[in-house]
């Protein structure tokens, strides 16, 4: 046919064999076999986590870390290797380490490594030399030392350089937590949490991957991804033991109650949600049970309305950084909490609750708040705001 040129058998072949170090037949990148060498020794080493096969875990490579989360109750443990960069018989790969807690996490924490391997000669098997977080990427509980574990009725603490008796004040602590939260939200979750207590401030910002000047002052905080059920898997609350330790008995209630208010609340919190709701409503779960007048749980914002400096508008996210004043985010937490109070008294707990899932589940910041006060409380931002002042002045005045 016109136009059309036959290709003979051996000729596809010989094109196939010309482009074979580039590109399989059929459009499949060939494998690198240093890549698949490197997987198979870390799918080893996974096995023998799981396994707790110390003598297995050491023919990989380095032993250092095993035993410091030899306690850790693990439900999956994989590496998937997504580069590698060799250099003769050394390599560095760049990791994706995924792990489940046993009873705990619905799905797997995700935590970027660098793992570096050697060689022993050419044609020997690699072996890990070291094993550490990437770049910008937080560190495990293990990372820091030996990891003791203790266990609470509805609680995991995971604690590094702590003594039980101090890891069992917080399982103590998340027990009650808990079963208080279904009292204001009767949204379906596991009623479980995992809190993290590193040795000090410094290791809690190691965990988190920011400096540490980001959490000063801040008692705990919860980490998850927002967006739904399936991408909120795995919370953890961790915590600063140094400001942590300055608190009074309530106030660590509080916080524990407000931490865990935030893993049950996850698969309805998401990128439509602002900070002052979420961090408001958890507040409000803190002192539902407890008689802390506003004055008393909300100073900052008290001392502001008394001198006449009533806030014109609700706090934005930007106002819940941590690195900016202290007085300012103390007051932008109260503010969000006072909201969600107000919500509360004057169009009944239902409705706060309504409130909160009708802006989760908006598909996108922009309009979130305003439709879904619209549609649950029957009001505007505008309004809104208005009323909100003025629940200010009559609660500080």
């Amino acid at each position: 046919m016109a136009g059309r040129r036959r290709v003979s058998g051996s000729s596809v072949v010989a094109l196939c064999l010309l482009l074979v170090s580039l590109v399989a037949c059929g459009g499949r990148t060939t494998a690198d076999p240093v890549r698949t060498e490197v997987q198979r020794v870390l799918d080893r080493r996974a096995a023998a986590v799981l396994d707790h096969d110390r003598a297995a875990y050491a023919r990989t490579g380095t032993g250092a870390g095993f035993d410091n989360l030899s306690a850790v109750p693990l439900a999956a443990w994989s590496y998937r290797v997504t580069d590698v960069d060799r250099t003769g018989d050394t390599a560095t790969a760049d990791v994706e380490l995924r792990y489940r807690v046993e009873g705990y996490d619905r799905g797997p924490v995700t935590a970027g490594r660098t793992v570096r391997l050697s060689r022993d000669g050419a044609g020997g098997r690699w072996s890990v030399a070291s094993d550490r977080p990437a770049e910008k990427a937080g560190q495990q509980p293990w990372d820091q030392g030996a990891v003791r574990v203790v266990r609470g009725t509805h609680s995991l603490v995971l604690g590094v350089g702590q003594s039980a008796e101090a890891l069992r004040g917080f399982a103590d602590l998340a027990d009650r937590a808990v079963p208080d939260i279904p009292d204001a939200w009767d949204g379906d979750w596991s009623r479980r949490v995992v809190v993290v207590v590193p040795r000090t401030l410094e290791g809690m910002a190691g965990l988190l991957g920011s400096p540490a000047s980001s959490y000063r002052g801040i008692a705990a905080v919860t980490t998850g991804e927002t967006g739904g059920r399936e991408r909120a898997p795995a919370d953890r609350v961790v915590v600063n033991p140094d400001a942590y330790g300055l608190l009074g008995t309530l106030g660590k209630q509080v916080v524990l109650t407000h931490e865990t208010t935030h893993v049950a609340t996850r698969a309805h919190t998401t990128t439509a949600t602002p900070l002052w709701l979420s961090e408001g409503y958890a507040d409000w779960v803190g002192y539902r049970a407890t008689d802390r007048a506003p004055s008393q749980a909300a100073p900052e914002l008290a001392r502001a309305v008394s001198e006449g400096r009533v806030p014109g508008r609700l706090p934005t996210d930007e106002d819940f950084g941590f690195t900016g004043d202290a007085d300012d985010l103390a007051q932008a937490y109260e503010s969000g909490w006072l909201a969600c109070r107000m919500i509360a008294a004057q169009w009944g707990e239902d409705r706060l609750h309504a409130f909160y899932r009708a802006v989760g589940a908006h598909d996108e910041r922009a309009g979130a708040v305003e439709d879904a006060m619209d549609e649950v409380l029957g009001t505007t931002p505008e309004a809104f705001t208005a009323r909100w002042r003025e629940y200010l002045r009559a609660e500080f005045d």
